[in-house]
């Protein structure tokens, strides 16, 4: 299904969310997120943009191939990194109900009130565009870095 041709308000309404949360993270960082969000979500098209959205930010592969296993690879990300994909995993895994208080009070150590409002955003962006992609079984493979800013 393209959806965005379905329901193009809808679309063009999360490409601004999405531009708008994005807003005082770096890029590098918010890629990170979007890539662990999406492998834990199974958004194959997801994957295939923002690995490629990463690499053009300057992240390396081997980092971008250790998020999968970000919890035994900790000494490829900084602390402030690991907190945010601690909160990530926790945001989009809500088995529990909520997320954790140790898990929200490790991310408010390392980003400032502004900066983890974006990135809970940030995560919950992705989290809907993996929605979409899973449901409509978007393909990966076609994206070109930078293609939708």
């Amino acid at each position: 299904m393209r959806w965005a041709q379905h329901a193009p308000e809808v679309y063009k309404a999360m490409i601004r969310l999405d531009a708008a949360a994005g807003q005082g993270l770096e890029p590098r960082l918010r890629e990170l997120v979007k890539i662990r969000a999406s492998q834990i979500n199974h958004c194959a098209l997801c994957l295939d943009m923002h690995s490629k959205d990463a690499l053009a930010a300057g992240e390396s592969v081997e980092r971008i191939i250790q998020l999968g296993a970000w919890e035994e690879s900790r000494h490829f990300y900084t602390e402030r990194e690991l907190a945010a994909l601690e909160l990530t995993d926790a945001v989009t895994v809500l088995t529990d109900g909520f997320v954790p208080d140790e898990v929200y009070d490790q991310a408010a150590e390392h980003f400032d009130e502004e900066e983890l409002a974006q990135l809970i955003a940030a995560i919950a962006v992705i989290n809907a565009w993996n929605r979409f992609g899973v449901t409509t079984r978007a393909v990966p493979g076609h994206y070109t870095p930078g293609q939708y800013k």
